[in-house]
């Protein structure tokens, strides 16, 4: 038997439901707003690809894939981060300007270092790589040149494909089909991320309310909250994070045993 339909729209709160800024984010307060900042799980995920773009060169070097996940580690996971954070509060931290600022300065610095010291060691391929980096991280999260880069594809490139690039040309000195093929793939899975985080920030960040029902084929009516909308964008966000990180350890560990 179907279920007795509701003739009143659902209304929910999104601020009430939603609670926090992303789903990952921690309660407010001095460290704890340093680890939201972070974003953890996208700057793993993020960091999977250069680990999987090294993967797939023909020999893999602990060494450069290191220097290679640190400078990375430094650009996107502090340095973009505390751009965007400056620019509109989008995770409402209480970290002062002036320490954004310099999270930013230092942790671009310290990236510029290592891709220095990578060319020492792999060659001068990574010198546009190297100077590529910063420029994304700038020109992306402070929306520069009109913000022609802030959309799905710019973020695919600048943070799906760009790094399974360098992380192959890290390795290898060489960029072949191999690389080519992972950063392709790397950019389709972060449209993908793009296209779900999208409407799950808007929801969390900018929506005060959530109306309306679901009516099934068989009559039955059900309400529609945010959390029955966030639900499955941010399931689905949740389990590409954590199996991008778990291929990335995967190849590693293959390549480097």
């Amino acid at each position: 038997m179907p279920e007795p339909a509701s003739t009143e729209p659902a209304s929910t709160e999104a601020g009430d439901a939603a609670g926090r800024p992303a789903y990952y984010a921690a309660r407010p307060g001095r460290w704890r707003d340093w680890w939201t900042l972070l974003h953890p799980p996208y700057t793993a995920w993020h960091l999977s690809y250069v680990v999987i773009g090294a993967a797939l060169a023909p020999r893999v070097s602990l060494g450069h894939l290191l220097y290679a996940v640190a400078a990375f580690f430094l650009a996107v996971g502090v340095a973009a981060h505390a751009l965007d954070e400056l620019h509109g509060r989008p995770l409402r931290t209480s970290i002062p300007g002036w320490a954004l600022i310099a999270a930013t300065v230092v942790s671009l610095a310290g990236a510029v270092g290592l891709g220095v010291y990578g060319i020492t060691q792999t060659g001068w391929i990574l010198l546009p790589f190297m100077v590529a980096g910063p420029v994304l991280v700038v020109a992306y999260n402070a929306e520069l040149f009109g913000g022609i880069i802030h959309n799905d594809l710019g973020f695919a490139a600048a943070w799906g494909a760009f790094p399974a690039l360098t992380g192959y040309a890290a390795q290898d000195g060489t960029l072949g089909l191999a690389a080519a093929g992972g950063a392709a793939a790397a950019l389709a899975l972060s449209i993908a991320q793009r296209r779900l985080s999208t409407p799950a920030r808007s929801l969390r960040r900018r929506t005060a309310r959530v109306e309306g029902t679901i009516a099934l084929a068989d009559g039955t009516v059900s309400p529609i909250g945010a959390e029955v909308i966030l639900a499955p964008l941010e399931g689905a966000l949740r389990a590409m994070s954590w199996g991008l990180i778990l291929l990335a350890a995967a190849l590693a560990v293959a390549r480097l045993a």
